[in-house]
């Protein structure tokens, strides 16, 4: 398995002191900044685009891990790798399988990692022949559009199977999980076979960012 990496979200920081929280997180030990983009038609909720990314990148060297819950994501993936998107995953139900296979190898041959994600309710199977052509996989433990729900056990096997294919297959391909993460269901979700940790309310609500972030660890 690929070594444990954790990816405070924005979206629960105080969008008022942006890069300032940017800031604290990376001094508290996370290893990737997570941007929760969302466009009001493929989830309810509206956040942040390309504008406000380009604008942050400037105050952080880690990487910018974007997820893309909007439709048809083929239109902005120039402008989101513009704006300085290092992992840029997309949801297999945004588009056509056509058009999501060729945002994926453009975003890979734009020298950028690409990422493939499903809704809780989505079966495995319709994101399982884009594996060959990404770096992540994001398992959403929640269902996509807010912040602070709770974390949905069922999802877990979706993790273990893809564990399971990238052990056999690409023993580097980080298996991410995103939704309702605290310390204790990030244990049962690396247990799983999860390397990648996203979590917002839980380090942006706490006290000691440093010691939120080592608890996920």
């Amino acid at each position: 398995m690929s070594q444990v990496i954790i990816a405070p979200s924005i979206l629960s920081s105080n969008f008022s002191k942006l890069g300032e929280e940017i800031k604290a997180v990376e001094k508290a030990g996370a290893d990737w900044i997570h941007v929760d983009v969302m466009d009001g038609m493929f989830v309810d909720n509206i956040t942040i685009g390309p504008g406000v990314i380009k604008s942050v990148r400037e105050v952080s060297s880690l990487p910018f891990d974007v997820h893309l819950m909007i439709e048809k994501p083929e239109r902005y993936v120039d402008a989101f790798l513009d704006a300085g998107a290092d992992y840029l995953t997309l949801h297999v139900e945004a588009s056509s399988g056509d058009a999501i296979e060729a945002a994926l190898r453009k975003i890979r041959a734009r020298g950028a990692k690409p990422g493939i994600t499903l809704r809780p309710q989505t079966s495995l199977e319709r994101v399982e022949k884009f594996f060959p052509l990404v770096d992540l996989v994001l398992i959403m433990t929640v269902s996509p559009g807010w912040g602070g729900q709770a974390f949905m056990q069922d999802q877990l096997e979706k993790v273990r199977a893809v564990r399971t294919w990238a052990n056999a297959n690409k023993p580097m391909m980080h298996v991410e999980v995103d939704g309702g993460i605290n310390a204790e269901t990030a244990k049962l979700a690396r247990t799983a076979g999860a390397n990648v940790f996203v979590a917002g309310n839980y380090i942006y609500r706490s006290k000691d960012y440093a010691s939120a972030i080592a608890s996920l660890r």
